[in-house]
């Protein structure tokens, strides 16, 4: 759905999986080293964005909940394949919607994966059968474990601006249950409102230290700043040529060492998906198991171009 407002807006670039809108070839990925395999647990979110790419709602189920048999599955498929996996995430939606998360992170970490789990921290992740089964983790598997909040700034206004008033205030009360209880945290922010990098890490340093948490703001994998989305914006198709034009390597983008599993509404399986940006695109489909995600990936999107090409943007720790 949201392809054809990126497309549109890109006057008939990324049409052709092959060659770009002047006859070049197009630049394509190989799975070189697959790091880290993602699982959206479904699009239901206690709260909607302002600027949510993948349009997390109380009411968007276009992504069920995943389960953890399923979760499991995939697990035994990393290791049938051989893949170097080091890290397990989880997306949503707000993962704490979905009631099997907690057996889903112990699965992976039982088998020896760090696992990244991406929250708002707020009510969902409260319950108290949530905090329950996360001090269970913990006392388990220790810092393997880590949860990313999403702290879209560090005002309160601004964050307020995009997840609705008070937001920040309950988001930073869950921040100080993890910190009470000895969790390993991150950040993910955004740079939306125009602040350039340096004064975005010392905004979020200054909170960091207010509120004693643990974390970073200089490292970008603790502190993430992610770009908006802007699905308006033009840029360019990304060749074959680009990589040596940029001193680039495919190697070094996401989908060079990350696939997504997501679930469909009416589904009767999981499928694999090439991007987590990506969630509505059946382009980037991949097929239903990882043998079929081992394909290469053609960077047929705008978001290829800016977002991993051109931004350097990673999901991961």
């Amino acid at each position: 759905m949201k392809d054809v407002v990126s497309r549109s807006a890109n006057h008939g670039k990324f049409r052709d999986p092959q060659v770009t809108a002047d006859g070049q070839p197009r630049a394509s990925v190989s799975l070189r080293s697959p790091q880290t395999l993602w699982f959206n647990t479904g699009t239901l979110c206690n709260i909607e964005c302002a600027n949510c790419y993948i349009l997390s709602s109380p009411t968007n189920d276009a992504l069920v909940y995943i389960s953890a048999a399923e979760v499991n599955g995939f697990l035994d498929q990393i290791q049938d394949r051989a893949w170097p996996v080091r890290e397990i995430g989880f997306t949503g939606g707000e993962p704490f919607m979905n009631p099997e998360i907690i057996e889903m992170a112990r699965l992976a970490l039982s088998r020896g994966h760090e696992v990244l789990i991406l929250t708002n921290a707020m009510q969902p992740m409260m319950r108290k059968t949530m905090r329950r089964g996360l001090l269970q983790l913990l006392n388990t598997y220790g810092d393997r474990l880590t949860l990313r909040v999403s702290v879209d700034h560090f005002s309160a206004e601004l964050h307020d601006r995009e997840r609705g008033r008070g937001s920040f205030e309950r988001t930073l009360y869950g921040m100080g249950w993890l910190r009470d209880n000895g969790f390993r945290m991150a950040v993910a922010g955004r740079s939306v409102w125009g602040d350039n990098e340096a004064d975005s890490r010392a905004g979020y340093a200054a909170l960091f230290a207010k509120h004693g948490f643990d974390i970073d703001a200089q490292d970008p994998g603790r502190t993430v700043l992610f770009p908006e989305m802007d699905e308006t914006a033009e840029v360019p198709e990304i060749t074959t040529a680009c990589w040596g034009i940029l001193n680039k390597r495919p190697q070094d983008v996401m989908c060079a060492s990350s696939r997504m599993v997501v679930k469909r509404k009416g589904a009767d399986r999981p499928t694999v998906l090439a991007c987590t940006l990506l969630p509505y695109s059946a382009e980037f489909e991949l097929g239903e198991t990882l043998a079929d995600a081992e394909r290469d990936v053609h960077l047929n999107h705008p978001h290829c171009a800016k977002f991993c090409v051109l931004g350097g943007a990673s999901c991961s720790t």
